[in-house]
């Protein structure tokens, strides 16, 4: 069998150009080709430069530390080549003898000041200036990375950003510090190449004397004559490119990350304020015309700048114009077209929405923490249940009262609650007889009469035994308590379909066996769905889907498969509702009430319901409530014990009127557990 590997264009020119490199290392080069390799050299040294200067942000040449590794290799290669040449025929070719006769002045001092200039610009100037803000820059963004990261949580919890954008920037975050990270180690390139053209400088001059003197005959100062011209406009061809690689590094790493043309906003700020240009112009005006300085000049300098101030003042002025009547005009047009209705079909699942007097504490500047707790809910409910929950969208609504929030679920609101900001909620756990004075209210979770109290009196309640509260864990606990008891229906087939994901790592054989072959996503949904309405948690996927494996063959009926998974976590659900080393009292179901409920209960092909008169159901609820007011006075959770075939269908009928009812089967107690009947139901 045979593989096609892609293998374009580009990756071949990169590697020829890399292994182009390698081979001038080890084999001589013509005088001619080494010309056509130099200007090549500069050629991609100018477009580096280029590139570095017309980047609208260091991102888009997020490649820059490897091109700067193979320029640098490629320069290298060039030198060896050269020397190679220089000592062995004294005939480096056009580029190198223009750049020491041309540029150099064909004179060994000239040549060599303006080479060292060069050198010391490169060294001094540009390479410590871009290996010092390189080195910052990656301290700082990496320093940066967790604050960037949690604004992306907080913008996605206000609903500010979309999952996409969020997953877009931090994806830019992380290429951002590695590009930083790798640019701090790349500039040591640029240091190093030129550290490489000095030393290998100065290894043509004293190769070349050498050579000259011990070879050919010359005498020592013809020697030196010949061979410093060739060595001086090898370093300078050498030493440009390496300058403009400088250039383009220092550019890149002090470049800001605005998206906007470079040349324009370079001339924007630095011509773009007349009152700059006035003083600018009158000072050169003033010096040409005061002191012996050439009066033609500076006065010619000096008025060009106020002409070029007055240019700018009349084109701020027009610009200004057109950008108001271009807003206006934005703002007509977007009166004029039909409203995008799609953005108004998205539906969030969970909404938290508050007057402006709750902004304090949903504001991270204001000292705020009410992002960081809706974090933590998420992060709670899914240790606690093992579903994940949506995104909670904050936002402010001025709509409300000032103190008001209200707590939507899929665009609907569902619970609400007032607080007053600078307060603390005081409740009494049912055993301290003292009072204390504030402002009577009502706990929003479960309902419980509490009172508002000032700072100066919370060390005062805390002392006498009450539960004090700040305003943000009362807005927390009451978002909780609303997520847990709609978790059911948040979870929706895409959330279960990465449950399985996340199971099928581990257990891929489970998971083929069950979905789809036995059951389709949307009964395994029913099922997670049915656990979580009750408030079982599913964090055991692999129980819950053995389960359904086990049973699935005889039956695809989610109720009855929810039973069977209910038995087989009946170690979870005797933990959460039975105390270890601790007798709980029960309510138990009447024999004769399961036996004429099991009587009324009508299968169709839908599914089974319950066919009770009305007359028969009013007297079991009466029997429910009088029994289950016991316990309750006892302070203790009302718990209902009946037979596993009952559970569901007695569940089912007391829903309506008792939420919060426990009702379980002797299958689901674990054998160490140990109950005391209080009560019975019959009716």
């Amino acid at each position: 069998m045979s593989m096609k590997l892609p293998f374009s264009k580009a990756d071949a020119g990169i590697a020829l150009y890399v292994l182009a490199a390698f081979i001038m290392l080890i084999v001589p080069v013509p005088a001619g080709l080494l010309d056509v390799l130099l200007a090549c050299d500069m050629a991609v040294s100018f477009t580096i430069m280029f590139g570095a200067m017309f980047a609208k942000e260091a991102l888009d040449m997020s490649y820059y530390p490897t091109m700067l590794l193979f320029s640098t290799i490629f320069r290298i290669a060039l030198n060896v080549s050269s020397t190679r040449l220089i000592l062995a025929s004294g005939d480096p070719g056009n580029v190198i003898m223009t750049f020491g006769e041309f540029v150099g002045g064909n004179d060994l001092i000239m040549g060599a000041i303006v080479f060292i200039i060069l050198l010391i610009v490169q060294f001094m100037v540009i390479n410590k200036g871009s290996e010092r803000v390189a080195e910052v820059t990656a301290r700082f963004t990496l320093d940066a990375m967790p604050g960037k990261q949690m604004a992306i949580d907080a913008d996605l919890n206000t609903g500010a950003i979309t999952d996409a954008e969020a997953k877009k920037r931090r994806e830019k975050i992380q290429q951002e510090s590695a590009f930083f990270g790798a640019m701090d180690g790349a500039v040591k390139y640029v240091k190093g190449d030129a550290t490489a053209g000095l030393i290998i400088s100065a290894v043509n001059m004293v190769g070349g004397i050498a050579m000259g003197v011990l070879r050919r005959g010359m005498t020592a100062g013809d020697a030196l004559e010949a061979y410093s011209i060739m060595t001086i406009g090898d370093g300078l061809v050498s030493q440009i490119p390496s300058l403009l690689i400088s250039l383009a590094t220092g550019m890149l790493v002090t470049k800001g990350s605005k998206e906007a043309d470079f040349g324009n906003e370079l001339i924007s700020q630095l011509f773009g304020v007349p009152r700059s240009m006035y003083m600018v112009g009158g000072i050169m005006a003033f010096l040409g015309i005061v002191t012996p300085l050439n009066t033609v000049i500076f006065l010619s300098i000096g008025t060009a700048f106020i002409i070029v101030g007055r240019q700018m003042a009349g084109t701020i002025e027009t610009a200004q114009i057109e950008s108001e009547a271009a807003q206006e005009e934005v703002a007509a047009e977007e009166i004029r077209q039909p409203e995008n209705v799609n953005s108004l079909l998205q539906v969030d699942p969970i909404e938290l929405e508050f007057g402006y007097g709750i902004i304090p504490l949903a504001d991270v500047n204001q000292g705020g923490d009410l992002l960081d707790r809706v974090v933590m809910i998420r992060r709670q409910i899914a240790l606690e249940l093992g579903s994940i929950v949506p995104i909670i969208r904050l936002r402010d609504n001025i709509q409300l009262n000032p103190n008001q929030y209200i707590i939507k679920i899929k665009g609907v609101q569902v619970s609400e609650g007032e607080i007053l900001f600078d307060h603390y909620m005081a409740m009494n756990p049912g055993y301290v007889e003292d009072e204390i004075t504030g402002i009577d209210t009502v706990e929003p979770s479960f309902h419980l009469p509490a009172k508002w109290i000032t700072e100066g009196q919370r060390e005062r309640a805390e002392s006498l035994g009450y539960t004090v509260v700040d305003p943000p864990s009362i807005i927390a606990t009451h978002l909780t308590e609303v997520i847990r008891r709609h978790i059911a229906e948040l979870l929706s087939r895409q959330d279960v379909q990465n449950l399985v994901d996340n199971l099928k790592e581990s257990n891929p054989q489970l998971v083929e066996e069950l979905v789809p072959k036995m059951l389709g996503l949307g009964e395994v949904q029913k099922v997670l769905q049915n656990l979580l309405s009750e408030g079982i948690s599913i964090r055991d996927l692999l129980t819950i889907f053995e389960t359904m494996a086990d049973y699935a063959p005889t039956t695809r009926d989610t109720d009855i498969l929810t039973e069977y998974c209910r038995q087989a976590l009946k170690r979870a659900i005797s933990a959460k509702y039975f105390p270890a080393n601790e007798t709980t009292s029960v309510i138990t179901l009447d024999p004769k009430v399961e036996q004429e409920i099991m009587g009324a209960v009508k299968q169709t092909e839908q599914g089974a319901y319950l066919n009770l008169p009305p007359d028969r159901t009013k007297a079991v609820m009466a029997s429910v409530q009088a029994e289950t007011e016991k316990l309750e006075n006892l302070g203790k959770n009302p718990i209902i014990i009946t037979s596993p075939i009952v559970r569901m269908y007695f569940k089912r009928m007391t829903e309506d009127y008792f939420k919060d009812l426990i009702v379980v089967s002797y299958n689901e107690v674990e054998t160490n557990v140990e109950l005391q009947s209080v009560g019975m139901v019959t009716a």
